[in-house]
């Protein structure tokens, strides 16, 4: 009868842990990464570093496409990083080389009719009246790497074939976080009319709207065309496209709420002081730039950081004339009409909180790999 009774015991016990796990497993986000990883150090890295250190946070792969810098060397960057911080099992996968219709010539035409750009990406050839140190003109070459090269291989899948997949995989469940152009997402929608749908939410940061220039070189552009952000830019064409789907939620992080912050030194050397793998790459290879992309990451994972925000319709002009890449926006119900999506806007965030989260995602162990 004890013996009995004891094996019954130990059987409900292990039901019990089973639907632990199941319900631990049916809680944690899912989400696909899309970024343009120019690196070793800054925005890029930092921000999907975030990602893959929140400890309630299942990162399924990630797409790298060209922006920043090409996506040869940017997928080389990324699997490096892996390496680096005890990451391997991170899959990674080629997206997009190219913008659908933008290129270096297109861009150069259209700063003689309207004026120089102050950061074009991989096109840039200088930036802040200096010639760029690690510009070059081939998309496909991977020059040497600061960080070494990698020895893990990129994902033989296309990487919009892999959004694809894992989307449908779990419907409604998985959110697309795009912290560089939209490229792969216009891709994969014209691919997949159900795409969209069928994830749980769309993240970006990309577009401008009105913000209070800092005093930093990176402010230049957006203090005198206050609509222009380079994401859009990139590829305006794409970005038009995608914020034209059927997402069941948008949740855009512009360049506004971001110019209050700034990757200072003193929060490096705060993080390099963790002496973990995450912080001593972070630290090591730390650049001080305006927290971009790691107030995108920052938001999602915790959006009680926002402090304030408004849903409105978004589009992005495209064409060739000199709003090309300016984001567009009309309150809800006023729009031309077109099938713009209501898009919730960050506007403002509480930067002194952000600052500790990110400070504590980038010092923190490696989080267990799902």
């Amino acid at each position: 009868m004890t013996r009995s009774l004891s094996f019954t015991l130990l059987s409900l016990l292990a039901a019990a842990c089973l639907l632990c796990a199941s319900a631990d497993a049916a809680d944690r986000r899912q989400v696909i990464v899309d970024q343009d990883l120019f690196g070793p150090g800054g925005s890029n890295m930092n921000s999907v570093l975030m990602l893959l250190q929140a400890p309630d946070v299942d990162v399924l792969g990630i797409v790298v496409s060209s922006g920043d810098g090409w996506r040869e060397e940017e997928i080389a960057q990324t699997l490096r990083m892996l390496e680096i911080v005890g990451r391997p099992d991170v899959p990674v996968y080629a997206g997009a080389a190219f913008p659908l219709l933008n290129s270096a010539a297109r861009m150069k035409a259209w700063e003689r009719r309207y004026g120089p750009l102050v950061w074009k990406g991989a096109w840039t050839e200088s930036f802040g009246g200096q010639p760029r140190a690690d510009y070059h003109a081939d998309p496909f070459l991977v020059p040497s790497l600061a960080a070494g090269a990698p020895t893990l291989k990129v994902q033989a899948e296309r990487g919009v074939d892999f959004m694809i997949r894992a989307v449908h995989a779990q419907p409604g469940r998985v959110t697309l976080w795009m912290g560089g152009a939209l490229t792969d997402l216009a891709l994969a929608v014209r691919q997949d009319p159900g795409f969209a749908a069928a994830a749980r939410e769309l993240v970006f940061m990309g577009g401008s709207f009105n913000p209070v220039a800092a005093d930093n070189a990176f402010a230049d552009e957006y203090a005198h065309s206050p609509r222009r952000e380079f994401n859009m830019l990139w590829d305006a064409e794409a970005a038009s496209a995608v914020l034209h789907e059927g997402w069941p939620r948008v949740l855009q992080v512009p360049v506004d709420p971001t110019t209050r912050t700034f990757f200072r030194k003193e929060l490096y050397a705060e993080i390099g002081r963790a002496k973990t793998p995450v912080a001593g790459y972070v630290a090591h290879f730390g650049e001080g730039f305006p927290m971009w992309d790691e107030l995108a990451a920052a938001v999602w994972l915790d959006p009680s950081l926002v402090r304030r925000s408004q849903k409105m319709l978004v589009d992005v002009a495209a064409g060739d004339g000199a709003d090309y890449g300016s984001t567009l926006s009309w309150p809800l119900g006023r729009g031309p009409g077109l099938g713009e999506r209501e898009v919730e806007v960050v506007q403002d965030v509480d930067v002194a909180r952000f600052e500790r989260l990110t400070v504590r995602l980038l010092s923190a162990g490696r989080a267990p790999a799902r």
